[in-house]
């Protein structure tokens, strides 16, 4: 049988063997079904920190640790002295369980419960791979909590009038989609954009492909679009759909399905669909992974013809992969860089240095992703490093500028729950 496109490879050993121990590692058994949990709390800023809760079958505690690695890495790049936001440590979450299980929901509700107490106190989450926001705020508020971002209240000058920004912020539509699940494909498609111009290809002569056309994945494929790029691939859970004229990425957007499944009564004549991985052989300047981890090792990189990979899914690319990627002149735009933006307009705009404005969350995260890929890719010509290595540059240095201005986080700990309410260590 044909894999699907969005299969999860197991990952390398060497994807975490040289990841520093994170601040707080929290390993959590269902009582009910045995299933596991984790939280990583990678590091923390004014004790706080920030990363999305993910839901599938096979997450692992190595998994969430390098997500939480990853999440560290995104609010320190966009660290400015000059913004009310401050940006928060790393965090990230995972349960073990796929989300189509008839007993997800219960194990998510006993999760929650059991970590409620850096809920409150520590940890902003929001939605992430199996979960959406909607999900689990209605599964907070059965449990009698506020909000997935409680932790961050005592920092908002007025906690009241920045919810309600924030509120008022995800109401917001831009052409039929919310401006909440735009955002992170927004940056996405301006990193890529903006590596285009670094090398010196027309963006009207471009063509991209896209694997996963959720959130993220469509986003990112609207805004090549609307920038002149031809999508000529875009791949979901059943297969690829295909065609080298370019796709009508707005009408499979009007009409896929709430997991990004597309429509394929909408094909029209020229498109064609094909099965399995066929979206890594799609000839095309720009390849972005939105789907799923791990999805591009050695075998794979060996196949792809894209000059450049936005990784618009988290840590897509084996390093290895990534290796020989460069060798052979493909930049790599790291996941932590390019897929950023929806971390950093949910904090722009809470603290408020956005309002609740389509217009203004397009100008900020343009003007962010573009001067932050083009740095980091400038960097990396001059020092004949990976763009990957010189935003880890860029992430020490601001680190740094962080810890200088606030402290530096506590010593590293293990918490062991098992079942335990409210997350008590047994």
């Amino acid at each position: 049988m044909t894999a699907s496109p969005l299969s999860v490879p197991r990952p390398s050993p060497s994807t975490t063997a040289t990841a520093p121990a994170p601040h707080l590692q929290v390993i959590w058994t269902d009582p009910v079904t045995g299933r596991e949990g984790y939280v990583v709390i990678d590091r923390l800023v004014r004790g706080v920190s920030s990363g999305g809760l993910r839901m599938r079958e096979g997450c692992t505690l190595d998994e969430v640790r390098g997500l939480a690695a990853g999440m560290s890495r995104k609010e320190a790049l966009h660290y400015d002295p000059a913004n009310r936001y401050i940006p928060l440590g790393g965090a990230k979450g995972g349960i073990d369980c796929s989300p189509h299980d008839p007993q997800a929901r219960a194990v998510l509700s006993r999760f929650l419960d059991a970590v409620r107490s850096l809920l409150k106190h520590h940890w902003t989450t929001g939605e992430d791979l199996g979960l959406r926001q909607d999900t689990i705020d209605e599964v907070l508020a059965e449990l009698g909590m506020d909000s997935s971002i409680e932790a961050i209240y005592p920092l908002l000058d007025d906690a009241a009038e920045a919810r309600s920004r924030l509120a008022d912020a995800f109401a917001v539509e831009v052409d039929g989609v919310l401006l909440a699940e735009l955002v992170g494909g927004l940056g996405v498609a301006e990193s890529a954009l903006t590596a285009l111009d670094h090398l010196g290809i027309s963006r009207t002569s471009a063509r991209a492909v896209v694997q996963g056309f959720g959130s993220m994945g469509g986003a990112t494929a609207r805004y090549l679009a609307r920038a002149g790029v031809s999508v000529v691939g875009l791949a979901d859970a059943r297969g690829v759909i295909v065609n080298p004229d370019g796709l009508d990425v707005e009408r499979f957007l009007r009409t896929r399905d709430g997991l990004g499944g597309i429509d394929r009564s909408q094909l029209r004549p020229g498109d064609t669909e094909a099965d399995g991985d066929a979206w890594l052989d799609i000839d095309c300047e720009i390849l972005v992974p939105a789907a799923v981890s791990y999805c591009i090792g050695v075998p794979e990189q060996a196949r792809i013809t894209a000059r450049i990979i936005a990784e618009a899914a988290n840590m897509p690319t084996l390093p290895e992969a990534e290796a020989a990627l460069h060798a052979r002149g493909t930049l790599v735009l790291p996941d932590f860089v390019a897929n950023s933006a929806t971390n950093a307009w949910w904090w722009w705009t809470l603290f408020g240095d956005i309002g609740a404005d389509a217009e203004q969350a397009h100008r900020k995260v343009r003007d962010a992703m573009g001067r932050l890929t083009a740095d980091m890719l400038t960097d990396a010509a001059r020092y004949g490093s990976t763009p990957r290595q010189a935003a880890l540059g860029v992430v020490d240095r601001k680190i740094g500028d962080i810890e200088a201005r606030f402290g530096r986080p506590g010593e590293p700990a293990v918490v062991r729950t098992d079942g335990g309410r409210h997350g008590d260590p047994r």
